[in-house]
């Protein structure tokens, strides 16, 4: 078994990138929402992500269509599933630059979280 040397600062901003994505899945997913409080709910999601270390910006996106099929005609909302989000994530740590996602993927009909493009800036 070989020993990693050293880690990177890539290496840093790829793990960053994984612990934001999944912390926001798993902290919003069950969330009440509903077509009134949908765009609330998108702005307080990223604004918790965003205050945290390495995040440049995110943007947060909620299907309304799903909402509007989801929506409990009873009570009038319904709850944030992983499949309603579509979420872009750049983190920053030191010179290495991460784009990283949150999207529902319907081939495999789960919200997949992928990097999308890693570059270093000098």
């Amino acid at each position: 078994m070989s020993t990693i040397k050293s880690i990177t600062e890539r290496d840093n901003a790829l793990f960053e990138a994984g612990i934001k994505l999944g912390a926001l899945y798993h902290q919003f997913t069950g969330s009440p929402v509903n077509l009134k409080t949908v765009e609330s709910l998108e702005k307080a999601i990223a604004q918790s992500i965003s205050v945290q270390p390495f995040v440049e910006n995110i943007t947060v996106m909620i299907d309304r269509e799903m909402i509007r099929t989801r929506l409990n005609s009873e009570f009038g909302y319904c709850e944030l599933e992983g499949r309603m989000l579509d979420v872009l994530l750049n983190m920053k740590y030191g010179n290495a630059m991460v784009k990283a996602s949150l999207r529902f993927n319907r081939e495999l009909d789960y919200p997949l979280m992928r990097i999308e493009e890693i570059s270093d800036i000098a």
